[in-house]
């Protein structure tokens, strides 16, 4: 089978596409047959080994693990003997846990358990495969650490990224007021998402203003946390999911800080890495079918093109998710 592989930190031209074996199928595997991936900022922060910190377990001078890609959909090929959920020729999407990963391939395992369920009725496999990581980050960030309820309102800084838009609109779904955040361009189709109230952050900055809201999911991380627990209610919560910093902690010191700081202050500070569980894949499945929840596809390459797709995604500038297709 044909899959990517990369031996040695640096820029996308450290990815080669390979001959692989197919791998074996343990009892509690699903082999897939894989039709579409999607790229995350987790792979490009994998390729360069940055920050630094991230060498200390994934290797310090080269990768110890040469794969890439959590997010697929695709067909079942084989199961193991414990599996009793899914039939071979089933059509899936999931995700590797943030531990593994290697979906840039043709071939891919993936444990029943958790990590891979029957594709939404009415979703493409591409589309099926932009969901898994972007749509668990933004729906455990609302729902479970965010602990969104009916009637909150809920500010999405960098609503139209990956994550930034399934935000938006499971927001809206689980019953919120959402204030969105994103560039002249984006504006309208944030907006067509579902978003209540949408910031062009290059004519206003979202932390002068006097609203004040129950959940700041920050995608960006480009304000001073001070900056933004002002537009926080007196108990309101603050979920860090990126942010720059130097090249060594990158922007886990900004998340240290914020976690210190919650110490001492009312408002949460709460940063968290999504895993995928099999209620929480469920629920978005539910979404996804019912039409409240859409994936937002920029661009779509060939498996070949992973390095271009990849330095794309480095640019900062997609709107919603970048597929591969297989």
């Amino acid at each position: 089978m044909k899959g990517i592989r990369f031996y040695a930190y640096g820029s996308s031209e450290v990815l080669t596409l390979q001959d692989l074996d197919k791998p074996a199928v343990g009892d509690d595997d699903v082999l897939v047959r894989v039709r579409a991936a999607s790229v995350n900022v987790a792979d490009w922060h994998t390729m360069r080994g940055t920050p630094y910190i991230m060498r200390a377990r994934g290797g310090m001078s080269r990768p110890k693990v040469n794969d890439l890609g959590f997010d697929l959909a695709g067909q079942v090929e084989a199961v193991g003997r414990n599996v009793t959920t899914l039939r071979v020729g089933d059509e899936v999407f999931g995700c590797q846990d943030l531990e593994h990963a290697g979906v840039f391939a043709e071939y891919v395992t993936i444990p029943h358990d958790a990590g891979v369920l029957k594709k939404p009725v009415g979703l493409s496999l591409e589309q099926a495969a932009s969901v898994p990581v972007a749509a668990l980050t933004a729906y455990q960030a609302l729902r479970h650490h965010g602990r969104l309820q009916p009637g909150h309102k809920i500010l999405v800084n960098g609503a139209a990224g990956g994550v930034g838009t399934f935000a938006v609109q499971i927001g809206k779904a689980l019953g919120a007021e959402v204030t969105a955040v994103c560039s002249t361009r984006n504006v309208e189709m944030v907006r067509a998402l579902g978003a209540d109230h949408v910031i062009d952050y290059t004519k206003e900055d979202f932390t002068h203003r006097a609203q004040r809201h129950d959940i700041l999911l920050d995608n960006i991380g480009n304000h001073p946390l001070s900056a933004c627990r002002r537009v926080l209610t007196p108990r309101g919560t603050l979920i860090l999911n990126s942010g720059t910093g130097g090249p060594l902690l990158g922007p886990l010191g900004r998340v240290l800080r914020g976690l210190t700081l919650s110490l001492f202050v009312r408002q949460r500070l709460v940063f968290f890495l999504a895993r995928p569980t099999k209620g929480d894949l469920e629920a978005l499945r539910d979404l996804l079918e019912s039409g409240k929840v859409t994936p937002v596809i920029d661009r779509t390459y060939p498996l070949s093109e992973l390095p271009e797709a990849i330095s794309y995604l480095e640019t900062g500038h997609v709107r919603g998710k970048v597929v591969i297709t297989i």
